[in-house]
Formats: C-alpha cells, sequence, structure tokens
C-alpha cells in the first residue's frame, strides 16, 4: 500500500491538503446556514459540501498549488487558485443537478466561492504556515561546506517548505573550499554527534560530492543515524525535495543498489489497466475534439491528417507514433531530422495551435491501445536523437526501461528540451518517474497536465 501512494507529499503539503479542503467543506455550510435553514436532510448539505470541497482541491492540486519544490509568490499562488474556481464553479453547478437537495446548493454557490477565496488565503498564510513551522520542525545540517553545499542551500531557499530550517554547515576535518557564508559555518564545539544533539538536527545532508578517501566521518554518521538522525546524500536529497535525480551526483551502484526501479508483474498489470481505463474516457470525451481537428487540417493543408514517425519506444525497440500533422508537408525535405523551436516556421497556422494546446497528441491515444505507449512515462524520441543523447548523457538509456507516455513527469516539471543540457535536465526527472512511478503518481501527473495544457507551458 505504501508503494501504491509513493509520492513527493511532505507533512506540511498534507496538512495544507487536509486544511484546506476542512475550510472548502465549512464554506459551503456557511453559506447554506446564512441564507436560511440547512436542507432537510442534513446529508445532503453535508454531501454537496464534501463534492465541492473534493473538486476544489483536485483542481488546486492540477494547477501546482501545493507544490512544494518551487516558492510561488502570493500574486501567482492567488491567480492559480481562481484560475481553479474558474473551472471548478460551472463544474460544481451543473454537477449540483445529480445531487440531492443540488438546487439549494447552486443559490448559495457564489456566496460560498467568496467564502472559500478569502478563507483559503488567510489559512495558508496565517494558520498552516505557521502551525507547521511550530508544529513540524525539521531542522537540517549540511555535512560540508564547498559548491555541494551551496546548491542544498540555495535549492532549500527556493523550494516552498516553511518547517525546513537549515542550522547551519558543518565543515570537514580535510581541507575543502568554503563556499558558504561563513558566518553560517558551525563552530567546531565536539563531535558531530554532540554538534547533532545540542542543536536539535533531525537530518544531516551530506553535501559532499567525493566521498572516498576518508573524506567523510563514517563512525559519526553512522552513530548519529543509530540515534535515528536521517542521514541523505545529494542524490536522495534532490529526489525528495525536488522530485528529480541529479546526473553529477549520480553513480551506477546507486542505481543498481537503490529502493526503487521495480518493474514487478503486478505494477505492470495496474499500470496497464489504469493506461486503458483512462485511455477510453478520455477518447470517448475528446472524439468530438480530434474530428473537428481532423477536418481543419484538411482543409487547410489536405491530405495526410496523421503524421507517423519513429520514436525509440520500451526497451528501445522502435514503433510508429501517431499526432495530428502540425507542420507543413515538406517540413523536413532536407532529410535532416531537427528539434522543435519556439514559433517554429514549420508549423501551419492551425499547427500552432494544436501543438501548444497539445491536442496533436491525441492520436497517441491509439498508441496506448496497442501497448506501445503509456499515458505517463518519459516521452519519447526519434532514434538519431537518443543515439546522441545515448552518448553524450549519462544514464540516458535507462529512460527506456518503462514505456514512453503522452504525458510525462519532465513534462511537468520542465520545459520542452532541444538541447542536450535541457535534455539532461529533463532526463533528471524522467528518472525520478522511472524509480518512483505509482497509479498516485501518475493520477498526479496527469492532473497537472491540465495545467501545462491551459496556461500553455513548455509548448514548441
Amino acid at each position: 500500500m505504501g508503494s501504491f501512494f509513493k509520492g513527493n507529499l511532505s507533512p506540511a503539503t498534507l496538512f495544507q491538503l487536509g486544511a484546506d479542503a476542512s475550510w472548502l467543506f465549512i464554506a459551503v455550510m456557511l453559506a447554506l446556514h446564512h441564507t436560511g435553514d440547512l436542507p432537510i436532510p442534513l446529508r445532503n448539505a453535508l454531501l454537496s459540501a464534501f463534492a465541492f470541497a473534493v473538486l476544489v482541491v483536485v483542481l488546486n492540486v492540477a494547477f501546482g498549488v501545493y507544490r512544494r519544490d518551487m516558492k510561488l509568490a502570493f500574486g501567482a499562488h492567488v491567480t492559480r487558485m481562481l484560475l481553479a474556481f474558474l473551472i471548478g464553479v460551472p463544474i460544481a453547478y451543473l454537477a449540483a443537478n445529480l445531487v440531492p437537495g443540488g438546487r439549494r446548493f447552486q443559490d448559495v454557490l457564489g456566496e460560498a466561492v467568496l467564502f472559500a477565496v478569502v478563507g483559503l488565503i488567510c489559512v495558508r498564510y496565517f494558520i498552516v504556515s505557521p502551525l507547521v513551522r511550530t508544529l513540524l520542525p525539521h531542522r537540517v545540517l549540511v555535512l560540508g561546506t564547498g559548491v555541494e553545499a551551496r546548491v542544498v542551500d540555495a535549492s532549500l531557499t527556493s523550494t516552498d517548505h516553511p518547517n525546513i530550517q537549515v542550522v547551519g554547515f558543518y565543515a570537514l576535518e580535510t581541507a575543502q573550499e568554503t563556499t558558504v557564508s561563513p558566518n553560517r559555518v558551525i563552530a567546531r564545539m565536539g563531535s558531530l554527534e554532540d554538534t547533532v544533539k545540542r542543536l536539535g538536527v533531525k537530518e544531516i545532508i551530506v553535501a559532499v560530492r567525493q566521498q572516498r578517501g576518508g573524506v567523510l566521518p563514517m563512525r559519526s554518521l553512522l552513530e548519529c543515524r543509530l540515534r535515528g538522525i536521517q542521514v541523505t546524500d545529494l542524490a536522495r536529497f534532490f529526489e525528495r525535495v525536488h522530485g528529480q535525480v541529479p546526473i553529477e551526483s549520480l553513480k551506477a551502484s546507486w542505481l543498481i543498489y537503490g529502493d526503487g526501479f521495480r518493474q514487478t508483474w503486478l505494477r505492470t498489470f495496474v499500470k496497464r489497466t489504469f493506461d486503458l481505463t483512462v485511455a477510453t474516457v478520455l477518447l470517448l470525451a475528446v472524439f468530438p475534439i480530434m474530428a473537428a481537428v481532423a477536418f481543419l487540417i484538411a482543409l487547410e493543408s489536405g491530405f495526410p491528417l496523421i503524421y507517423r514517425q519513429e520514436r525509440v519506444g520500451h526497451r528501445g525497440i522502435p514503433y510508429t507514433v501517431l499526432k495530428f500533422r502540425s507542420m507543413k508537408k515538406d517540413a523536413e525535405s532536407d532529410g535532416r531530422p531537427a528539434w522543435a523551436v519556439p514559433n517554429d516556421a514549420r508549423a501551419t497556422s492551425l499547427g500552432r495551435f494544436i501543438r501548444r494546446s497539445r491536442i496533436d497528441e491525441l492520436p497517441q491515444l491509439i498508441n496506448v491501445f496497442k501497448g506501445e505507449m503509456s499515458l505517463v512515462g518519459p516521452r519519447p524520441e526519434r532514434p538519431v536523437f537518443v543515439k546522441m543523447l545515448t552518448e553524450q548523457v549519462p544514464f540516458y538509456s535507462v529512460r527506456h526501461s518503462v514505456k514512453p507516455g503522452i504525458t510525462g513527469w519532465a513534462q511537468v516539471r520542465y520545459s520542452y528540451g532541444a538541447t542536450v543540457e535541457q535534455s539532461m535536465r529533463k532526463l533528471e526527472y524522467d528518472l525520478y518517474y522511472v524509480k518512483n512511478h505509482t497509479v498516485f503518481l501518475d493520477f498526479l501527473i496527469l492532473l497537472e497536465t491540465v495545467r501545462v495544457v491551459l496556461m500553455g507551458e513548455g509548448a514548441r
């Protein structure tokens, strides 16, 4: 059960989710009570309030309101929350027709939304954040003072983890360049174990890339571990905090011995069942859109409607991916494959729209039914690019250990990759997915894909 729900949900996030859902429930009940007697029976009001709370929380997840890997400015947070309500309110209004006592809920929906918006802002900034800092403090000691230590500090500063407190940096006995602020380096007043106990440290982050030759105080780290202190290396730190596996700190031994990367028959069966179920629902829902797009493509630039291209799939086996044709017929008349670029001149007028809205990807639902793709997974690349990237990017072939997807963790967490450097950054997210993929994570990625599509993130 733990692996099914495995995701990047911190205690602070779970607390925020619970607080938001509770307030949304209360907001509906307040609106119903404010306008008169509650509907009879009471369960009708409770059902409406519960359904509204679940709907808005799910949409907030889709718009990245609860993301911790980056710090949202107040304006960005409010904008995303309002976009969630913009979509959620019409859905809630229409769905109320299916719920007993739903007419009464429709009458007070405007007031409930007003209570909800104001309340959610207050809950986040004046209740949850202060309480998380006070009740769930997570004091961290960074072992090291070099470049890696500075990267860890910058990473934590850029994220939204209100309960994480960096108490300072612990210098190694061996000579190491100090790139962090000297006044944050903890003075040696005893052993590492004594320092951890004195400062109330809950976790030690080992910010040292080269760990051979007696660089690390292994005996002290073991003693801290035996005392219940969490000890985290760079790879696991970035995996937990940012949902990525940094190539620079990755070793083959970590891939071989590390937790995850389990491709059991049960996981494969559950993922395939999830793919077929969701793909069927999606195909039925978007078929009118696909028919309209096919007609417009034929009207604008004729046939063919579908663009077929060879991609590298599961275990490196090539297959033919299907997409609505978004470029001119002679887009690669010179025979030289090229990555898409912003405002690509090869795209047709309609093509630019369907690429930005991701409608061109819809025919890949057929690839999902054929078993060549999954709904969620690393995005497939063309063989010529795979060959080049495999030679230049370490561990690139690991992404082929699962089926490619229509959308993926890298697509909702990173922009379009059109260079070797960008492909390396995307691979860090793909490796996280390959290592940790579950139905829960797939569902989360599908939700966040809604945000990516509506906000046009990463489209080319």
